[in-house]
């Protein structure tokens, strides 16, 4: 599995999007994966007497899946020398929440790429950010 080079990345190159169709499964698996049993991420019912419109997905979920959409694209070699994330409209089952990437600096003293990343879903954006991620050298591939 190739990933790709410092050299090979260019500012303004849009990674291509990614789309991730919200089951009910995947909202109650993760949350309870990542040890997050709020009930407002697996319980219809008290996540609606506490006022949203279904369960929704977490916020370790949501740096999870954006750490492997900048992954998947950088390749097995790249290194995540940060994630920031802010969260907007939830993410509820039986939507799609699509991601997307342009990058937006390079860092030549490091070899260091930033990623502007947005996940966006039937309501709007779920997630705005920043991951910044260190790749090879040509010559290290």
């Amino acid at each position: 599995m190739n990933g790709r080079t410092y050299e090979e990345v260019a500012t303004g190159e849009e990674l291509p999007p990614l789309p991730i169709p919200l089951t009910r499964t995947l909202i109650v698996a993760t949350a309870i994966a990542s040890r997050d049993y709020q009930d407002v991420h697996h319980d219809p019912g008290l996540a609606v007497e506490r006022g949203s419109t279904d369960i929704f997905m977490n916020i370790l979920t949501t740096n999870g899946l954006v750490d492997r959409y900048v992954t998947e694209w950088a390749g097995p070699a790249a290194v995540v020398t940060a994630i920031r994330i802010r969260l907007g409209v939830p993410n509820y089952p039986g939507d799609t929440m699509t991601l997307t990437g342009t990058v937006t600096a390079k860092h030549d003293e490091d070899r260091r790429v930033e990623i502007a990343v947005r996940g966006e879903n039937g309501l709007g954006a779920h997630v705005t950010g920043t991951v910044a991620v260190r790749l090879p050298a040509k010559d290290a591939t």
